[in-house]
């Protein structure tokens, strides 16, 4: 998409109207409100100020844009909203991305087009009878087959591909672009296809756009599970099985739940079980993390965990302490005690639980431990907590859980979790816990004239209009002065700046330097922080970088913190003013309706926010003082 389109979708779109598609709005002096509709509330607490493009919940407390709305809306991450924007506004693409939409939606129609033939091949030929009878007694009927479409890919080095060739005129650059086929290595050249002999689930987006397919062997030599390669359109590492499906009742009952394969998560969802999804049989990666988070804020999973690492093929305790780093740096909104871990029966995979005890599923789920509970008590259970050596073995065992908490407080009681357990006294845990030196990340001074270049082309201004100038401050300010990132995420949380594309660029920057396993932050890197960044938003971090401004390299540091703390205290300004708008509104309403005690609660909140609002500008004139002398 060509970059720079942020500013100009926003002028042609009004909030309101977006907002509208979803919410019924009222008109409420200078704001409208209306019931959110991403929580449950009988009262309207969801507001939008046409005057400053932005909405805000004070219920749940979401907020932002017209593209955080959409995101929000329909599990859409910042590129995709930007592009179902810009077709309502009529933004033209370019013609690059154009090419690119066209192709990746010949993918998909090729993908389709596969589907439907494995699945003729399981439903109605000799051909597929075994792996027909294979399904039935596993306990999936003939409706879920159906309605998941499930294939069999029949024998033969290039069944499909013939076929596909024949009846829908595929070229074999289609098929091995999407996946279904490989080029032969032999003089003769052609093709053949990738999946043979197998049993077919088709993988689609959370938009439910084929995107891969999955296969199971059910005899011969292979791995017993095969997905399609990377593609333009398939990412193993931010898919997620059955998302498509999953996600509204995700979102309705605020959690999800994790399952490794294919079948387990067919079986939960013919058995009623429609908030679980498949992490395709790996550990959950941070973009799997990142899609799910859209729709949940509770996790539950029922994986073969083994946190003591003795069986293989197994979810251990290093895989769960990375979720816990994954989930800390994300910025989810997901509490750590949210993340639980189903304990199944051992020896039973969660599909035979499903078919068999679904009652038991459904208590398993309920009663799931948290994820640190969990560990504290899988590694109690690996040693002898009699002994001095079993207990020194623990804590060795549960200090790097320990290390990826983020939250000190959590990690304090979890400390006394540790000594009911174990014995052992919360100073002994904490020696053992700083036991080796962090090392310091060694800090460079990062010079963005590379980046500066690389934005001589770039509208610049256009650009920058669709953010406030705080939040171009802000951004200027940590990403030429790396000391102060860390400083500013623990201040402000890039849900709280009010532009998708300021917070999209501060989430990545807050990624980039989540800690390791040792607590350790890596040091900033600007060229791998653009290469993460979809083209929108690497636009605008060259951008910001381009616009002249002092040379902060030679400003104290004491300037550069009262720098940053003045746009904290500015973004804290524009939440206060939201609030006062609403107080307003409800105010008018309330004395519409003759609420006399409702409209003195609600001046008395006026004049706390009043209050707050003075004490916010007086600092920020003494910051701004400061940065002058």
């Amino acid at each position: 998409m060509a970059v720079g389109v942020t500013a100009e979708i926003k002028g042609k779109l009004s909030v309101v109207d977006v907002v509208g598609e979803t919410v019924q709005l009222k008109k409420a002096g200078s704001t409208y409100k209306g019931l959110c509709p991403f929580h449950g509330e009988k009262t309207p607490s969801f507001t939008v100020t046409p005057a400053r493009d932005s909405w805000k919940c004070f219920g749940c407390g979401e907020g932002g844009d017209v593209f955080s709305f959409v995101m929000k809306r329909d599990g859409l991450s910042f590129p995709e909203a930007l592009k179902v924007l810009a077709a309502k506004a009529g933004v033209e693409l370019d013609e690059r991305t154009t090419r690119e939409d066209a192709r990746k939606a010949r993918l998909r129609s090729v993908l389709e087009s596969a589907i439907a033939f494995y699945h003729a091949v399981l439903t109605g030929s000799k051909a597929g009878q075994p792996a027909l009878d294979y399904l039935r007694g596993r306990g999936f009927t003939d409706a879920t087959i159906a309605t998941y479409q499930l294939g069999y890919a029949p024998g033969g080095w290039d069944t499909l591909a013939r076929n596909l060739a024949a009846k829908r005129q595929v070229g074999t650059d289609d098929l091995v672009e999407a996946g279904l086929a490989q080029p032969r290595q032999s003089s003769r050249g052609g093709v053949y296809d990738r999946f043979r002999e197998r049993v077919i689930f088709p993988i689609r987006d959370a938009n439910g756009n084929a995107v891969g397919l999955g296969g199971r062997i059910l005899e011969g030599d292979g791995p017993k599970y095969l997905n399609s390669p990377a593609t333009p359109l398939f990412d193993k590492s931010r898919t997620l099985y059955l998302i498509d499906r999953a996600k509204a009742p995700m979102r309705k009952g605020g959690q999800a739940v994790i399952v490794e394969g294919y079948t387990d998560a067919l079986m939960a969802h013919q058995a009623g079980f429609d908030n679980v999804v498949a992490s395709l049989g790996t550990a959950l990666t941070p973009g799997q993390v990142a899609l799910l988070t859209r729709y949940a804020t509770k996790i539950a999973l029922a994986y073969d965990v083994d946190a003591a690492g003795e069986k293989a093929g197994t979810f251990g305790a290093q895989a769960l302490e990375g979720l816990i780093g994954q989930l800390a740096v994300a910025d989810t909104g997901v509490e750590l005690d949210e993340v639980r871990v189903v304990r199944l029966p051992d020896g039973k995979d969660p599909d035979e639980v499903l078919r068999d005890t679904p009652d038991l599923w459904r208590e398993e789920v309920r009663t799931a431990q948290p994820i640190v509970d969990y560990l504290i008590d899988q590694h109690a259970r690996a040693v002898d907590l009699k002994t001095p050596g079993g207990k020194a073995r623990f804590v060795d065992a549960i200090v790097p859980t320990l290390r990826a908490i983020p939250n000190p407080v959590m990690r304090d009681a979890y400390l006394q979790t540790i000594h009911r357990v174990s014995g052992v006294e919360e100073r002994s845990v904490l020696e053992v816990l700083h036991r080796r030196p962090m090392s310091a990340a060694v800090q460079s001074r990062i010079t963005a004239d590379a980046v500066i270049g690389a934005a001589d082309a770039l509208p610049v201004d256009r650009i920058l209009a669709a953010i406030t100038p705080v939040e171009e401050e802000l951004l200027r300010l940590i990403l030429l002065i790396p000391e102060q990132q860390l400083r500013a995420a623990d201040e402000i949380g890039p849900d709280q700046l009010p532009s998708t594309p300021a917070r999209e660029l501060f989430r990545a920057i807050v990624l980039q330097r989540a800690s390791n396993d040792q607590g350790v932050h890596p040091a900033f890197s600007m060229s791998s922080l653009m290469a993460s960044l979809d083209d929108e938003t690497r636009a605008l971090a060259q951008a910001i970088l381009a616009r002249p401004s002092p040379d902060l390299a030679r400003l104290g540091a004491d300037r550069i913190t009262y720098a940053v703390d003045r746009c904290l205290l500015r973004l804290e300004r524009i939440r206060l003013d939201e609030r006062a708008d609403w107080v307003a509104a409800e105010i008018l309403a309330a004395e519409g309706r003759g609420e006399r005690d409702t409209v003195t609660r609600l001046l008395d909140l006026q004049r706390q926010n009043n209050e707050s609002r003075r004490a916010v500008d007086r600092q920020i004139e003494q910051a701004t003082v400061l940065v002058r002398v």
